[in-house]
């Protein structure tokens, strides 16, 4: 039994390189977070980044950005707050134990009875990875193939010798931007689709949007090829965040994409409806997947039911363990996942890697992906590639589009158990 004596919080605020657009909006940084959980015998510290317009674009619209940050920082330091004294088994015993009061205490603070349970996800990541450290340090367990539960390997039997990487092509990307990334390898392009191109709401003009959008990038993309797809083409993995307004402006957004071609490149099609929309989406011609809708397994099977065929994990942004749950249903189901980016630091790309390396390709791709975007956003990126524990190692390079996983990273599963010294400084002032 291993119980919490100490727990600390702290944020650092990132910069991004430009406006970041997606959900309609934009974000021009990002808080990274650190929570430290200590025992009697060990301690450990986990990282998180905020995402408040991917959590809860209502949040985002409602406050300033400082004031949203805030916010979701103030519920991760309500979780150190009560997790003192608790006693817990394994890492998932102590969410079970805080996501329900700290989903509580948010939607107390932002005013919002309707809160998504993501928001708080989001606010627990730092906590959980925390609990997962030390979990690992009490338990002598010094690999991530050792931490992950019996119910959960047969989903992860895999050892990827490469990952791909997935990078982002948000609004405002322009020609010469992804004309780079194709030069450089990326396979598999997510495009950020579901615009407001005029900043009032309007379905019919974010169709037309999106729609001359997608031309634009397939004009791009559409005479190159890649030895990593089962057709030979780039393939695109089109994100619409929720913010289709139904299934017929959907289809109709569909039948465009077939008109020019770009239908059978269309891999993923992540979240295009709101979350609340029961739409039967099995009949699409494309595989769609969820995201910010799965936020818990109750959820993710319910998506799975309408048809959902895929399903974005992301330890990064609703916690390692609750990914756990999620994968061990999606396995039982026959629905595969993949790993999906919230613009995250390098420290914690890591632990996104972990998770993929051990999943199976995904339907039309022949090697692992991950998502990672964080290059192309931060603009303290290469300073920030300096805090990784195995800053320089082979494993954190990317090459033509690819990460290629050695014995190395398998040994030491990408430094995500080794202390970072620069994260560490966060709390020496809280050192007694």
């Amino acid at each position: 039994m291993i119980t919490i004596l100490q727990a600390d919080a702290e944020f650092v605020r990132e910069p991004l390189l430009a406006p970041f657009g997606f959900k309609g909006n934009y974000v021009d940084e990002l808080w990274q977070t650190a929570v430290r959980l200590q025992s009697s015998k060990a301690e450990a510290i986990g990282l998180g980044v905020q995402s408040i317009l991917w959590s809860d674009a209502a949040v985002f619209g409602e406050n300033c950005p400082s004031g949203g940050n805030a916010l979701m920082f103030a519920m991760t330091s309500y979780a150190i707050k009560i997790c003192k004294g608790i006693s817990f088994t394994e890492p998932g015993e102590l969410l079970d134990q805080l996501l329900e009061p700290v989903l509580a205490y948010g939607r107390q603070i932002t005013g919002r009875s309707d809160l998504r349970m993501t928001f708080a996800l989001n606010a627990l990541v730092p906590v959980d990875f925390a609990a997962w450290g030390l979990y690992a340090q009490e338990n002598g367990l010094t690999s991530f193939d050792e931490m992950i539960p019996a119910d959960v390997r047969p989903a992860m039997c895999s050892h990827q010798d490469y990952l791909g990487r997935i990078p982002l092509i948000p609004y405002g990307m322009g020609k010469t931007e992804i004309e780079n990334l194709l030069d450089h390898g990326d396979f598999l392009l997510k495009i950020k689709i579901g615009s407001d191109p005029q900043g009032d709401h309007d379905p019919k003009k974010m169709l037309e949007w999106d729609q001359a959008r997608l031309k634009f990038i397939h004009d791009l993309a559409k005479e190159r090829r890649t030895p990593y797809t089962e057709t030979g083409k780039i393939a695109y993995y089109l994100d619409a965040n929720g913010r289709y307004p139904n299934r017929d402006t959907l289809l109709r957004f569909l039948d465009y994409a077939n008109h020019i071609g770009a239908l059978p490149q269309i891999v993923l099609l992540e979240e295009p409806l709101d979350e609340k929309d029961a739409s039967d989406l099995s009949a699409l011609p494309v595989r769609v997947a969820a995201d910010e809708s799965a936020h818990c397994v109750a959820d993710a099977a319910g998506r799975m039911d309408q048809g959902y065929r895929a399903i974005a994990l992301k330890p990064i942004a609703k916690t390692l363990t609750m990914t756990f749950r999620i994968l061990e249903e999606a396995y039982r189901r026959n629905v595969p996942c993949f790993c999906a980016d919230l613009t995250v630091n390098p420290v914690m790309l890591e632990w996104n890697k972990n998770v993929a390396a051990r999943l199976n390709p995904l339907p039309g791709i022949r090697i692992g992906v991950v998502e990672t975007n964080g290059a192309q956003n931060y603009r303290n990126w290469k300073q920030m590639e300096g805090y990784h524990p195995c800053a320089g190692s082979n494993f954190t390079r990317l090459e033509n589009g690819i990460f290629q996983l050695d014995q190395d990273f398998y040994r030491c599963s990408g430094g995500i158990l080794k202390d970072s010294l620069y994260y560490h400084k966060l709390f020496e002032r809280n050192l007694a």
